[in-house]
């Protein structure tokens, strides 16, 4: 009989594409659907929350500077890293939310699955939110989608993987950083996550990845000047009213939580939802005496 101890693993958090503990050095109990305990996960604090922030506005100009079909290639080699350590995965999810392994590896392998399904949208969000429009003038006039700037992200509390999945690639997708804060209650999985996005070409501080009280994070980035957007996925009707509020201070983009099947297909909604439409006008010209025009 062997007396060795089994090696418990540290998870921390992912900011800047660093693994730094909590600022506060806090941590609390994750336990599986049966209580039994399963980790301590960093309990992040306001200054971490900030700290993310900051990562996240450093990493935006790369990131958003990227060309679609790069950012699309960076998405599709998460799947890739994913598909490599799905069993670990399905071992946590199965943990968080007491599910068979059947099952969840059902919902990991759908996690993959939406990974691959945003990469490739990357360089086709400009062709259904965007387009020349007709206009009574001499004159070109097009409008094509920007990426919002930094947008908090409040993680579905029930589904830890797919519908954290669900929220973060549409928005990175589309040229956005992210602050992430996971499902209180169901960490480990988000966590585990940040190593998967460490080893996979995404810039550093493109996903900022916090644990901890949902309330007690999401109140300073709601309420943080440098927030351009919140996705309120993950908080309940009374929070989201006091984050929308906080969030309108700097006329913050905001997504209202609403009843989501997160294994249907996921359309197009959270894709648009964190896009500007800039519109350029052009005059045109006369090409010659022919009267020809561009």
């Amino acid at each position: 009989m062997s007396d060795r101890l089994s090696v418990f693993k540290t998870y921390k958090l992912f900011v800047g594409g660093k693994f730094p503990r909590s600022e506060s050095g806090r941590v609390y109990e994750v336990t599986d659907s049966k209580g039994k305990w399963l980790a301590n996960a960093p309990l992040s604090s306001r200054k971490d929350a900030r700290d993310a922030v900051v990562a996240a506005r450093k990493a935006f100009g790369g990131w958003s500077g990227a060309t679609a079909y790069n950012r699309g290639q960076i998405l599709y080699r998460v799947a890739e890293m994913l598909e490599g350590r799905r069993e670990q995965f399905v071992a946590e999810v199965a943990d968080a939310e007491g599910l068979s392994k059947s099952k969840a590896a059902a919902q990991v392998d759908a996690a993959i699955d939406r990974w691959v399904w945003y990469a490739g949208w990357t360089d086709k969000i400009a062709q259904i939110a965007g387009g020349t429009n007709p206009v009574a003038g001499p004159f070109f006039n097009v409008s094509s989608p920007e990426p919002t700037g930094v947008v908090a992200v409040l993680a579905p509390q029930e589904s830890s993987l797919l519908g954290l999945v669900s929220v973060i690639a549409p928005a990175i997708a589309a040229g956005n950083t992210v602050v992430v804060v996971t499902s209180e209650k169901s960490p480990l999985p988000a966590l585990s996550l940040g190593e998967v996005l460490a080893t996979s070409d995404v810039p550093g501080g493109v996903v900022n990845v916090l644990s901890g009280k949902t309330a007690e994070i999401a109140a300073p980035l709601a309420a943080h000047q440098d927030v351009n957007a919140i996705d309120l996925a993950g908080a309940d009707a009374e929070l989201a009213k006091a984050l929308e509020v906080a969030a309108a201070d700097n006329l913050k983009r905001v997504l209202r939580p609403q009843p989501v099947d997160w294994a249907a297909d996921p359309g197009t909604e959270r894709l648009m939802a964190f896009l500007e439409t800039k519109t350029v006008w052009h005059p045109t010209g006369s090409l010659g005496a022919g009267g020809s025009s561009y």
